[in-house]
Order: C-alpha cells, then sequence, then structure tokens
C-alpha cells in the first residue's frame, strides 16, 4: 500500500441492521397511528399515498432495474452492495406495505367506499385482494428470501447456486408484484376519478 492507503477488508461482510432503521419504521408506524386515530382525512390520505407511492416505486426500481444489474456482477461486489442494501429493504419494504395497507382500508372506511353497492363495490374488493396478494407474497415471500439470500452472504463461502435458485424466485414473485401493483394504481386512479 502507498501513500498511507487502508486495505480494503477481505472476508464476508458484517451484520448492518442498525437501530436507526427501526426508530425510522417505528416513527412512520406511529405516524400512520396518528393519521388514523385523528381528524384529518388529508393527513391520512397523505400517509396512505406517500408509503404507497414509496412501496410501488422502490419495488420496481429494484426489481427491474437494481436486479438486473446485480446478476451482472462479480460475486465480492454483490456481496458487498446486498450487504448494505437488504437490511434496509428488511426493514423498510414491510414497513411501508403494512402502512399503505393499512391506512388505504381506514381512509376506504372512513370515505365510505366500504359500504358502497354493487357494481361499484368490484373496484373495493378489487384492491382488497390485489392488497392481500401483495401483502402475502411480500412477508411470506420477498421478506424470507432476503433475509436467506443475506445470511448465505455472509458465510466466508456463500453457495451461489443457492443464491441463484433464491433470486430467481425473487424475481418472478416481483415480476407478479409489479404488474399487481400497476393494476392497483389504476384501481385507485379509478377511485380518486369517480366510481
Amino acid at each position: 500500500m502507498t501513500d498511507g492507503a487502508i486495505a480494503p477488508s477481505v472476508g464476508p461482510p458484517k451484520l448492518a441492521l442498525r437501530p436507526a432503521y427501526f426508530i425510522m419504521a417505528g416513527a412512520a408506524l406511529a405516524l400512520m397511528i396518528v393519521a388514523i386515530l385523528g381528524d384529518s382525512i388529508w393527513l391520512l390520505r397523505w400517509v396512505h399515498v406517500m408509503t404507497g407511492v414509496l412501496w410501488t416505486g422502490i419495488d420496481l426500481f429494484l426489481g427491474f432495474v437494481i436486479g438486473p444489474i446485480m446478476r451482472r456482477l462479480p460475486m465480492e461486489t454483490r456481496r458487498s452492495v446486498i450487504s448494505q442494501l437488504i437490511p434496509r429493504t428488511m426493514v423498510l419494504m414491510p414497513t411501508l406495505s403494512i402502512i399503505t395497507g393499512t391506512a388505504g382500508y381506514y381512509l376506504a372506511r372512513r370515505m365510505g367506499f366500504l359500504d358502497l353497492g354493487y357494481p361499484e363495490f368490484w373496484w373495493v374488493a378489487a384492491a382488497l385482494a390485489i392488497l392481500v396478494v401483495l401483502t402475502v407474497q411480500g412477508l411470506g415471500i420477498l421478506t424470507p428470501v432476503n433475509i436467506l439470500v443475506y445470511l448465505e452472504m455472509l458465510k466466508a463461502k456463500p453457495d451461489g447456486e443457492k443464491i441463484g435458485r433464491w433470486m430467481k424466485l425473487y424475481v418472478r414473485v416481483v415480476a407478479i408484484q409489479g404488474a399487481m401493483q400497476v393494476a392497483m394504481i389504476m384501481i385507485m386512479v379509478k377511485f380518486a376519478t369517480g366510481l
């Protein structure tokens, strides 16, 4: 080494879950509770729309921009990126999905959408069905796969084949989620412009 440069650490990445992630998630959940219990429909709508935009935007960006780039990177570079990215998304994405769905339900209830008759209620039913599928996939498939990949990447010699299988499943589910999120946006536009 010359010029006093420090050699980069070689070896498995260290656990990068930081307390700040949980503090920010707690603050976001607290804001949702304030919005639900408060009288401001504006605040409840803002919480629902903001978290929905973040959830959808991050999901699509990770799945269709970062994912294809990551597959082409060398393993050590992938390990470095994943060791920083997954701890953030393990906390961020479930928090966004929980807040989006919960705030959306209470917003629909407050605005009278849950009391609509048919055929208008089909729009509500479609939104609820998509929300259930997105939540089950996100919390039941994507989050566990993230954790499995992360834990495998922490090993001194990660199993590339195992990671590849998990990532193929992940990419398929993200593609389904992306299509469903676009459908959900179309439904939300219908709500906003009148049923």
